[in-house]
């Protein structure tokens, strides 16, 4: 059964979320957390953390010196994150919203770093188009993201494999929450759409996990597709 479906049923019970997720990737998933917080934090840097259900990320990369805010739509998920023990540096606040409400709470080019992690795959793919453009927004000119994300595996076969298998997962996942998650078939293409430059794979976790890092293009206003 697929973890990033699963999430959608651990998500129901925002306490044991974290301890799930790691469960079912066997401990990976913290490699996940702090690799993004390493390429997008810095001492004194704002990061924008969209989607960041119980703020693992948010924390790894205010622990690195950031000034963080994570946005999520789930209360009882941030009523987790805020109940873990600030970070000795940086800071971190989380605010509950949509992430077709960034723009009506952040103001333009405020932000050096915005990431997401596990969160564009819960969204359908109108949402992620709006996401990733709303976050360029509010980027400063040369300003990183950086993702990472369930993803397809490469070959039609393989593909085709892993939707059979995922199946079983998708049903019961709707069963229990009427959701679903929706892998990411093409997110360096997705960021390059969006308006960003030097796009790249950062880092794949397994066949079905990629993390992608990508710039806002330098200068006043950028360049948005």
């Amino acid at each position: 059964m697929s973890s990033y479906v699963l999430m959608k049923i651990l998500e129901s019970s925002p306490e044991r979320y974290d301890r799930g997720i790691r469960m079912l990737n066997g401990g990976k998933v913290d490699a996940v957390y702090e690799a993004i917080a390493d390429i997008a934090a810095r001492p004194g840097g704002r990061v924008l953390d969209i989607g960041c259900g119980t703020g693992n990320v948010s924390i790894a990369c205010a622990q690195r010196g950031a000034e963080v805010t994570g946005v999520d739509i789930d209360a009882g998920m941030l009523e987790v994150a805020r109940s873990k023990p600030p970070p000795p540096i940086g800071s971190v606040e989380f605010v509950q919203a949509a992430a077709a409400e960034l723009e009506d709470h952040f103001a333009p080019e405020s932000f050096d770093s915005v990431v997401s992690c596990l969160a564009l795959s819960e969204m359908s793919p109108d949402e992620r188009s709006y996401a990733l453009r709303a976050a360029h927004r509010l980027l400063r000119p040369d300003g990183r993201l950086v993702i990472a994300d369930e993803v397809l595996p490469a070959g039609r076969f393989r593909r085709l494999a892993h939707r059979l298998a995922r199946f079983p997962s998708v049903t019961i996942t709707w069963l229990l929450t009427q959701t679903t998650t929706r892998a990411v078939p093409d997110p360096v293409e997705l960021v390059m759409a969006a308006g960003y430059q030097h796009v790249e794979m950062a880092e794949r976790f397994g066949r079905t996990l990629m993390m992608v890092s990508a710039r806002r293009p330098p200068g006043p206003g950028g360049s948005n597709a």
